[in-house]
């Protein structure tokens, strides 16, 4: 296991009680270096969507226990936040919840000259997504080719 994902596994270990307490959803962690600096981002959510309150609650208590158990040994940067409208599709239950909705696919390599997909999410398991992109025509993705894949959004 990479230090990023022992990092990321071991916040998400100490937030998910703070999470489920407050009633929200964990819906992911990452650890990221952008611009020279290390952020911790902890993303949540609720029926209805997630106030600055709710980050800030849950943003105070988990600065707290990470500075007790002082697990990361770079200087970090947390932010706790909503994932937004175009939030990933990562586990099982994000799937399972946007089954017959929209979803935008991205590939890391061309299928047919073509990368980016738009349709129905219609079925998924642990190694594959199949989309319908036009009535009855359906396609199949290997989890492995998706770089990104999140619910669609018009504005």
């Amino acid at each position: 296991m990479s230090k990023i994902e022992d990092y990321e596994q071991k916040t998400e270990s100490l937030v998910t009680p703070l999470v489920e307490e407050h009633h929200f959803e964990l819906v992911d962690v990452e650890y990221v270096k952008e611009a020279g600096n290390w952020y911790l981002r902890v993303y949540i959510d609720k029926e209805g969507g997630i106030t600055v309150d709710d980050c800030e609650v849950i943003s105070r208590t988990l600065s707290d226990r990470l500075d007790a158990e002082d697990f990361i040994e770079d200087s970090y940067i947390l932010e706790v936040s909503s994932p937004g409208l175009g939030r990933p599709l990562k586990k099982e239950k994000d799937f399972e919840r946007s089954i017959g909705k929209e979803v935008e696919v991205k590939l890391y390599k061309a299928r047919n000259h073509q990368k980016d997909f738009e349709g129905v999410l219609k079925a998924y398991s642990d190694h594959d997504v199949t989309i319908e992109v036009e009535e009855q025509e359906t396609v199949t993705f290997e989890r492995s080719e998706i770089a990104l894949i999140r619910l669609s959004f018009d504005f």
